[in-house]
């Protein structure tokens, strides 16, 4: 099976980190900058998890994660929010948005690949 990630996120240490990450875990990953460029990688490359940041220029997290479940072609990927944004309200409008988890920043990465690693088993 792929092993597919997309980290989507505007602060280039989270995305370093992150990938270096996954990619010693055997993940093929993608990067994208912000919701608009996210879409477009998602849907050429389909794949098992998005990390989807909420505040990021152009197309926010939330608008990001309602056009990954209308779009046919991703109904089987998971999205997991990495954000700052943690009150409870936060987290309860991701999950309700349809997200598949929702971690608050700062993070361990090594807790997000467990988590991650458990999701597609």
């Amino acid at each position: 099976m792929s092993r597919k990630i997309l980290i989507v996120d505007d602060e280039p240490n989270i995305v370093m980190s992150l990938e270096y990450a996954f990619k010693k875990k055997d993940f093929e990953v993608f990067i994208a900058r912000d919701g608009t460029e996210a879409l477009e990688i998602a849907g050429k490359e389909l794949p098992n998890i998005v990390l989807l940041d909420i505040m990021m220029p152009k197309i926010d997290g939330y608008e990001t994660l309602k056009q990954i479940r209308n779009n046919k072609d991703l109904n089987g990927t998971k999205v997991v929010f990495l954000s700052a944004k943690s009150k409870l309200a936060d987290v309860e409008k991701g999950l309700k948005l349809g997200a598949d988890s929702y971690v608050t920043k700062p993070f361990s990465v090594k807790k997000v690949i467990a988590e991650i690693e458990e999701m597609i088993a």
